[in-house]
């Protein structure tokens, strides 16, 4: 689990030069934005849920939040998170470092729309104090998202 599943699976863009490791934590929204110097609305978060039976990953930016009722439109059912605890084992990362990166193969990854109002963004690379700037393009082609949805509104 972590960064070097981070790394390898970014290797095949040639992106792994790129992550970008702290000094301090980044594992929150705003710890990531303190210490990239730029606006929350960049970090890219990565939320985990259980869907039919099945982790998946809903990357939004850091300024919005989940709507329910978004949610069970697009997906057919409640919104329900993973808990703390199994986060890692279904996820493949550890809660403040989470990424669509390197997760495990059988988790469905989804980018919230909310991404492509920025011309860069900031994941996260398997652990708590680490990013990636990448174009919402490029985030889409290297997480291998499923589709882009509209799950979210302003907090």
């Amino acid at each position: 689990m972590g960064i070097e599943q981070a790394r390898a699976h970014l290797q095949g863009w040639n992106k792994e030069k790129d992550i970008i490791e702290f000094d301090v934590s980044s594992a929150t929204v705003e710890l990531a934005a303190k210490a990239l110097g730029t606006e929350e609305s960049r970090i890219a978060k990565s939320l985990s849920f259980m869907l039919n039976d099945r982790a998946i990953l809903v990357v939004t930016s850091g300024e919005v939040k989940i709507d329910n009722k978004k949610y069970k439109q697009e997906f057919g059912t409640k919104a329900k998170m993973l808990s703390f605890d199994q986060v890692g084992t279904l996820i493949g990362h550890d809660v403040g470092g989470v990424c669509p990166f390197g997760v495990n193969e059988d988790v469905d990854i989804y980018l919230d729309v909310s991404l492509k109002q920025y011309d860069f963004i900031y994941p996260a690379c398997g652990s708590s104090n680490s990013a990636i700037k990448l174009t919402h393009d490029q985030l889409y082609e290297i997480s291998g998202a499923l589709r882009w949805v509209d799950v979210c509104k302003l907090k």
